[in-house]
């Protein structure tokens, strides 16, 4: 097992950080810190701790002890470098010639050594106190709300504060570079060569989104301002061609977001990632332009699966419950603390007395009436009705779909698959051409919209046989039991041309299965064919 698999969980151990850390660790000149530097360590994949180094290996840097609390303390680089997850060794601020600092940055570091503070992930943390450290004249406190928002724009990191210290220590100390102190000077501390491809296919196999593609691109720019860092420095030309290509890989997804961020948008839930969109040749500008006027395709995704199971969900709520804290009036009982005082003065009387004690055992008293509600925290229990019915759906591929039609079928079917996943429905659908010639592919909880994608770029081009993929999806019907009252969806670009034969049985065996047929039309017109329970044109 490797130093990194040893080390780094999966999420950490891909990223640009690793190829980073070991190009610096193998390949560059280390560093030995100066009083006023800055220093950091990753911690993990978009998090670093920083501090001020003051001197004699010792680093004025905010410590968390406590539940948002955090003293400014002196901490060795081995106590530095605790909580890292990525290496031991530490970042120093650097020029071409070496490590750079301040002594007037190291005493502001030190004179604020036992203060305790509120401590915030991205208030009041350690880059802030750093950069104030570093920000001898104090420009830091008094720049402008918007000059502070606008610094904390993604730039080098991913962590906003970090990139304004790094920004403040190359307009203060000159840093134009970051090397390691490599402290311990344990080789074994030095990271085998990482494995580039793996890096590169995590971010291929990463599902395009806004958040992901903000993250991709992140990377990317550190990518690229560590190249033009490492420009003028003696690396082997292997590595150079490897972070060019990690570089490129990277900039190939961020260009092809760009290209298919409309169809992303039309398909919601599908997790397309780099790696799905490019093992398809679809116009995926067309594809979601049909995907934007979707509401027949809606309609007839609810219309079809006709199942129904159901489903109880408990749920906290605040429940009413019966109290006795309101006076609604007066009612006879034998309720001796809510008795009106009128009945206490049969008491005062021998001969009333023995009255009072019977109209007691008669429940006969006049007393105040009591009632109300109060809300209690509880469950209630809510039942509904979930559908569970799949869809079997033939898709025509004959030579006659080639162009318009096919986009609007493949259009059709991604978005039923969206709604049929929302749902927990399943899809079965079944590509035919002439006679016998079918392909099948079966959508749910292990089959997602990537894989209806792929299976979508395959046909038969030649002439078209209907009978064959009715009769297949009316078998699946009979023979699954999870396909009870399941629905057929037959998409072509021309009516269905059955045999009376044919047509006769497929009418039998609609009633014997309780199913319906819905047929798509992706061109021409629409035409009653005789079996189908609607016929819809595109």
């Amino acid at each position: 097992m490797s130093w990194l698999t040893q080390l780094l969980p999966a999420a950490v151990r891909l990223g640009f950080k690793p190829l980073k850390y070991f190009v610096d660790s193998v390949f560059r000149a280390k560093v030995v810190p100066v009083p006023g530097s800055v220093v950091y360590c990753d911690l993990w994949l978009m998090v670093e701790h920083s501090g001020i180094h003051v001197g004699d290996g010792q680093i004025s840097n905010i410590v968390v002890d406590g539940l948002a609390e955090s003293t400014v303390s002196l901490s060795g680089p081995a106590s530095f470098t605790t909580k890292s997850q990525l290496g031991r060794k530490i970042y120093v601020s650097c020029d071409s010639d070496g490590a750079v600092g301040h002594s007037a940055v190291a005493r502001r570091a030190a004179s604020h050594l036992g203060e305790r503070a509120f401590y915030g992930l991205v208030i009041k943390n350690c880059h802030q106190f750093s950069t104030r450290c570093v920000d001898v004249a104090g420009r830091a406190e008094s720049a402008s709300l918007l000059d502070r928002a606008l610094s904390m724009l993604p730039d080098e990191t991913w962590e906003p504060t970090m990139a304004v210290l790094k920004r403040a220590a190359r307009d203060q100390l000159g840093a134009t570079k970051w090397r390691l102190w490599d402290w311990s000077d344990d080789e074994q501390d030095d990271p085998p060569e990482p494995d580039w491809q793996a890096h590169e296919d995590h971010f291929r196999q990463l599902p395009l989104n806004a958040a992901s593609i903000e993250q991709i691109r992140a990377e990317l720019a550190a990518a690229r301002d560590y190249e033009a860092e490492i420009a003028d420095e003696v690396i082997p030309y292997p590595i150079r061609q490897r972070l060019r290509g990690f570089s490129r890989t990277l900039g190939d997804i961020s260009e092809r977001y760009e290209q298919v961020k409309g169809f992303l948008a039309a398909c919601p839930g599908a997790d397309f990632s780099h790696a799905d969109l490019q093992a398809g040749s679809d116009e995926f500008a067309a594809l979601a332009e049909h995907l934007r006027n979707n509401a027949r395709i809606r309609e007839l995704a609810r219309q079809m699966g006709r199942g129904y199971i159901s489903e109880q969900r408990k749920q906290q709520a605040r429940v009413p419950q019966a109290s006795r804290s309101e006076v609604h009036g007066t009612h006879r009982s034998d309720d001796l603390m809510r008795m009106l005082p009128s009945e206490l003065l049969h008491l005062e009387d021998e001969t009333l007395e023995t009255l009072f004690y019977a109209r007691l055992l008669e429940k006969n008293l006049l007393t105040y009436e009591l009632s109300g509600t109060w809300l209690v925290n509880g469950e209630t229990t809510e039942t509904r009705r979930k559908r569970t019915g799949p869809v079997v759906a033939c898709l025509d591929t004959s030579g006659s779909m080639h162009g318009a039609p096919i986009l609007k079928a493949k259009a059709l079917l991604l978005a039923i698959a969206s709604i049929l996943k929302q749902e927990d429905r399943s899809l079965h659908l079944l590509l035919f051409g002439s006679a016998g010639e079918i392909r099948e592919f079966s959508m749910d909880g292990r089959n997602d919209a990537a894989g209806l994608l792929k299976f979508l770029q395959q046909g038969f081009g030649g002439g078209t046989d209907f009978e064959s993929p009715l009769r297949r999806a009316l078998e699946i019907i009979r023979r699954q039991a999870d396909y009870l009252k399941a629905d057929v969806l037959m998409i072509s670009d021309g009516d269905c041309a059955l045999s009376p034969e044919f047509a006769s049985q497929l009418k039998i065996q609609k009633e014997v299965l309780d199913c319906s047929v819905y047929s798509v039309l992706c061109a021409g017109s629409r035409v009653e064919d005789g079996f189908s329970n609607e016929v819809v044109v595109l």
